[in-house]
């Protein structure tokens, strides 16, 4: 069983976008259409761990400017098919916990569907990390999932931390355990403790949205 999340998005690559096919979970994906794109309007964004583009495409009909990462060329290879040359979206490979390949400053970073997948240990660090690229008045965006009894992947283990992992299956046939963990709103707020301000949560059926802007930053 293979529990390496780039290993397993990496072989995901062509399966990616099929989660977003399921009926039940298609209102809140139009309304997240809309309001993502709202959040950073007119900025020069970095997005974090952007898969195959499918929130970038939404997100760049409104932004000045976004630098799409990933630590999988595969995945960018499919992100970047949905852009044609000029375009206001550029792409780097890059691990998100380093992004030693990103020098620039951002008035907004956005982040879909990476809070699950860090270990909760790790999230202060990473918060920290990120906020590195982050300007005066600049304002950091997640979306994640939320869990949906029938609709989500069960909980397969958690471990001492309390982080969850769901056993998935590929079409290859390989099984992957991954993580993916499912913050309530209380522990949204511990974390950004001290980190950020204006914090914003939205939770819909099937998904959640957080907002805020870094401490200290007018």
């Amino acid at each position: 069983m293979n529990n390496n999340l780039p290993d397993y998005y990496h072989q995901r690559a062509q399966e990616y976008e099929r989660i977003y096919y399921k009926p039940e979970r298609q209102t809140d994906l139009e309304h997240l259409k809309q309001s993502l794109p709202n959040h950073l309007s007119g900025l020069n964004v970095l997005e974090i761990g952007c898969g195959t583009g499918f929130w970038t495409q939404f997100l760049a009909e409104q932004t000045q400017s976004i630098l799409a990462t990933d630590i999988n060329h595969s995945v960018m290879e499919i992100a970047q098919s949905k852009f044609q040359s000029p375009s206001n979206v550029s792409f780097i490979k890059s691990d998100m916990y380093e992004l030693t390949e990103v020098n620039d400053v951002f008035e907004g970073v956005f982040a879909g569907f990476v809070w699950s997948h860090i270990p909760v240990e790790k999230l202060t660090g990473f918060l920290q990390h990120i906020h590195r690229f982050v300007a005066p008045g600049g304002k950091i965006v997640f979306t994640d999932n939320q869990y949906a009894e029938g609709s989500s992947t069960p909980i397969f283990i958690t471990d001492e931390q309390g982080n969850t992992y769901q056993k998935r299956f590929l079409e290859d046939g390989s099984t992957h355990m991954v993580l993916k963990n499912f913050p309530e709103d209380k522990f949204l707020k511990n974390v950004l403790s001290g980190l950020g301000e204006d914090i914003q949560i939205e939770r819909l059926t099937y998904f959640w949205t957080l907002s805020y802007r870094v401490v200290g930053v007018k």
